[in-house]
């Protein structure tokens, strides 16, 4: 079992309707997730999946205004829903638009990484090879956020454990 987060785009009136109805949103993303779903296509998601938390360690490490967990509002009582309003992603487009790769990879240290269990651990392994993964995760996740802020978008945030 892993532990991992996703997002896909969601509009204010689902957003509204998800807060009212958390049984009615999880139907609903997991319908989005379905690819014959004729509401799905086009619309902009991302999972930084397992990535997550090396990710917010580099946030945290570079002292940018990001908490992949904490932002957002529930949805779900669990915390596996998770739902991010329009301004929000708007917000965090541009916070991730300023902030560099380069200067998230400076903070990139696979010994403390490890040393504070940073899930999935694996820094140790192949500390260059899982820092590209990084890079790649971000990079999604920056797209996402741009491109669901450009269509005025919000998201709905999966965590699964």
């Amino acid at each position: 079992m892993s532990v991992t987060i996703s997002f896909v785009s969601a509009t204010p009136e689902e957003l509204d309707r998800a807060e009212k109805e958390p049984d009615w949103a999880d139907e609903y993303v997991d319908a989005l997730y379905d690819f014959d779903d004729p509401e799905a296509p086009g619309r902009p998601d991302c999972g930084p999946e397992k990535a997550w938390a090396g990710l917010q360690f580099l946030f945290d490490e570079a002292e940018v205004d990001v908490d992949l967990l904490m932002d957002g509002f529930t949805i779900q009582e669990d915390g596996t829903l998770f739902g991010w309003t329009p301004e929000q992603i708007a917000s965090l487009a541009r916070d991730l638009r300023a902030t560099p790769w380069q200067q998230l990879a400076a903070h990139y240290h696979p010994e403390e990484m490890t040393k504070e269990d940073v899930y999935p651990n694996m820094w140790r392994f192949d500390p260059d090879s899982e820092l590209e993964w990084l890079k790649d995760a971000y990079e999604e996740l920056v797209a996402f956020c741009t491109a669901a802020a450009e269509r005025g978008y919000g998201a709905f945030m999966m965590f699964s454990f």
